[in-house]
């Protein structure tokens, strides 16, 4: 048997021996993708949530998967340097925000090395230098929220970490003023008899002029539209519509999507209410939105109604059947700004295979982001930028949007110019 086997049976040995409850004193190494602090002890890697690089900790194991661990900071036993003040009283508890015991520049910076991290792990892309746009706002940024009400224990809030259970929270400070006042009011409400079933979820969304739109099936009230101006266009939606959930960031987020792309035919995929399909039609010649949610894609009509733009159509079906039940002409311009969970399978090939001339992806998930644009790099595309925005101040999310540009071998039918 070889030194290097006798190694691995030996760590396999020592990680067997742990188990849920046992506590162990680690020292963070780095914070990595999910907002985890990475650790390591003896035969064991321990993922930590809530920490910061350089904390030295006693934590006590919750789960052993094979020689790894996720653990709970039971006592912080040195403090790391990066280390500061969460600004809500309600974190540790909560599950809506994880980043909060980072300053925000520790935040910013965390964010740039997840994305490093994943996209060197998952799509062996090495990125020396990633620019994040950071938010103006670092707290009252949030413009879109969902609450969840639990009626027999008289409470409104967001689920507890790891749980179901309802944190009932009085102030929210990530949230911006209007929804902070419009959740006091419903939570003041509870007893009233508002809600019918003990268990109930409130969306809400505020436009530009500090109108909320609410929906939620137990209450009577009709869903409230709204509207944003952004990058010089007016959307109209409601809160039963995708909107980005940072008002202050929308402007850079259009400008880092779609800046500089000019052409004759576009397609903007997973498009929403329009938020980037508007620009582009005052781009390009034509452009083809896509949208599966029914309600997002009738805003997104009326928006271009309302700004005039007879250039752009829209389809309210999912983009893989749109993708592969119709011979698209040429194409110069791919965007697509997929859900959390990614592009559908075989998208990105359908994607290839049109060769647009340049693709914008905008991604809220590092790893899924990796995984597609290492599948655009082996099709015969470069990234031309990547750039980082902080959409999701106090939480490990990051959007993030890359650039993409064709250098492969042309189809023989096309004419690049």
């Amino acid at each position: 048997m070889s030194i290097s086997s006798d190694v691995t049976e030996r760590a396999i040995e020592v990680a067997s021996a742990y188990k849920p409850g046992d506590r162990l004193e680690v020292t963070i190494e780095k914070i990595v993708p999910r907002g985890f602090g990475l650790a390591f002890a003896e035969g064991l890697t321990v993922f930590v949530p809530l920490s910061a690089r350089g904390d030295r900790l006693e934590v006590r194991i919750e789960q052993v998967k094979g020689r790894t661990a996720f653990a709970e900071i039971e006592k912080v036993i040195e403090p790391s340097t990066e280390r500061g003040t969460p600004p809500c009283k309600y974190f540790g508890t909560c599950g809506g925000c994880d980043l909060q015991q980072l300053p925000y520049d520790g935040q910013l910076a965390a964010k740039v090395e997840i994305i490093k991290d994943s996209l060197h792990r998952i799509g062996k892309i090495e990125m020396e230098h990633i620019p994040i746009v950071p938010s103006p706002n670092p707290l009252q940024y949030r413009t879109r929220a969902l609450w969840h009400v639990d009626t027999r224990a008289g409470k409104m809030g967001y689920y507890k970490r790891n749980s179901h259970d309802v944190v009932d929270i009085d102030h929210c400070p990530i949230l911006d003023p209007a929804l902070d006042a419009t959740l006091q009011r419903f939570r003041s409400e509870l007893d009233a008899g508002r809600f019918w079933e003990e268990k109930a979820q409130v969306e809400a969304a505020v436009g530009s002029d500090g109108r909320v739109s609410i929906n939620a099936p137990d209450l009577p009230e009709a869903v409230e539209e709204i509207a944003v101006n952004a990058a010089g266009e007016r959307y109209r939606f409601d809160a039963r519509s995708f909107f980005q959930g940072n008002l202050s960031m929308v402007d850079e987020l259009i400008e880092a999507a779609t800046g500089g792309a000019s052409g004759s035919n576009a397609l903007d995929l997973y498009c929403g209410v329009g938020l980037f399909s508007l620009p582009l039609a005052r781009r390009f010649a034509n452009v083809i939105g896509v949208e599966a949610n029914e309600q997002a894609a009738k805003f997104a009509e009326r928006n271009a109604a309302d700004a005039e733009l007879s250039n752009l159509r829209f389809f309210p079906e999912g983009v893989s059947k749109f993708l592969f039940s119709r011979e698209l002409g040429e194409t110069d311009f791919v965007l697509l700004d997929p859900p959390r969970a990614g592009t559908e399978k075989n998208v990105i090939q359908r994607i290839i295979k049109l060769q647009p001339e340049n693709v914008s992806y905008v991604s809220c998930d590092p790893s899924i982001l990796a995984r597609d644009l290492r599948r655009f790099l082996d099709g015969g595309y470069r990234i031309e930028t990547l750039t980082a925005l902080d959409l999701f101040p106090q939480t490990h999310h990051i959007e993030t949007v890359a650039r993409l540009s064709f250098e492969g071998v042309s189809l023989p039918q096309r004419t690049r110019r």
